[in-house]
């Protein structure tokens, strides 16, 4: 592989990442942490405070146009520094019948008058505090500003560890190459070593009767049909051409790479049940367990 390329250049990127960022915008405190792992679709889900609730739509929304799959959970801190705009209003007619009853409990009971202000005041009810609705644009301003930052630091973790992903892929890409290498090699082996087991038996059981080479070599050719492997490496082979093709797209690739898993595992079988040798059933083996790990690894692929 290419050692030039980097992450954020389009490659293949891991559903599993991380990013955090917190910033202080408008007088408020603001956090935002976005977490993913591997996930057959896009699943979203949000944690903000209650009283900013409206964020969780708008922020599904946009991170939708970030990433395309996985199981995405946002959370969203706000802490208000300054102090908001409030209203105290006074209910002066509860406040007025506060006062008539307490002097007309004294009269009645002969207590002294000590009633003052800060003794009204214990009445909570006499006093309703309204808050200046806030900006709701404002705010998703904001916090989208904090979000943008994190969901950059979360791809930039998904495309590193993508990074990885296709290294690793790669490697074993090879490893099956090899190994199909070795399969086209001993093929015609397995041929000519029935041939020649052919040969010694007729002549084993025909003795001293001189052996018919055309039926020794329509025997061989038959056998070497029903053991032909040529369309599965051929397939097979280009199966991991195409594999090659993908890792190099942007976007969402897992499912193909999945699918063209299976049709190499596929491959895989046909050659295996095809073979008549140990030395091939041998490499077989190797091959699918190969592409197990492929498959795995493509698991975590967006």
């Amino acid at each position: 592989m290419d050692d030039s390329r980097k992450a954020g250049s389009g490659m293949i990127k891991s559903m599993t990442g991380y990013g955090r960022c917190q910033q202080m915008l408008d007088g408020r405190d603001i956090t935002v942490e976005i977490k993913s792992v591997n996930h057959r679709f896009l699943e979203f889900s949000a944690r903000v405070p209650r009283a900013y609730g409206f964020l969780e739509e708008k922020l599904k929304t946009y991170a939708q146009g970030k990433v395309s799959r996985g199981k995405i959970e946002v959370g969203v801190a706000i802490q208000t520094l300054e102090t908001p705009n409030t209203q105290v209003e006074i209910n002066q007619e509860l406040a007025g019948a506060y006062i008539s009853a307490l002097r007309e409990l004294g009269h009645v009971y002969h207590l002294q008058d000590d009633l003052t202000l800060s003794a009204i005041s214990r009445f909570g009810d006499i006093f309703t505090v309204r808050k200046t609705p806030e900006d709701e644009d404002a705010i998703w301003e904001a916090v989208r500003q904090v979000t943008d930052e994190a969901l950059e630091r979360f791809v930039s973790m998904r495309e590193t560890e993508g990074l990885r992903l296709e290294q690793d892929l790669t490697g074993r890409l090879d490893a099956i190459e090899q190994l199909v290498g070795k399969v086209k090699e001993q093929s015609p082996r397995t041929v000519e070593a029935y041939r020649e087991r052919l040969e010694a038996k007729i002549a084993e059981v025909l003795a001293d009767r001189q052996i018919d080479e055309s039926r020794i070599l329509t025997e061989a050719a038959i056998f070497a049909d029903r053991i032909a492997v040529d369309e599965e490496t051929v397939r097979l082979t280009s199966h991991i051409g195409q594999f090659r093709e993908i890792l190099t797209h942007e976007g969402s690739v897992g499912r193909k790479l999945d699918f063209l898993v299976q049709e190499m595992n596929r491959e895989a079988n046909t050659i295996g049940s095809k073979a008549q040798d140990v030395a091939i059933a041998q490499v077989v083996v190797d091959i699918k367990s190969e592409i197990e790990k492929i498959r795995e690894q493509i698991q975590n692929i967006e």
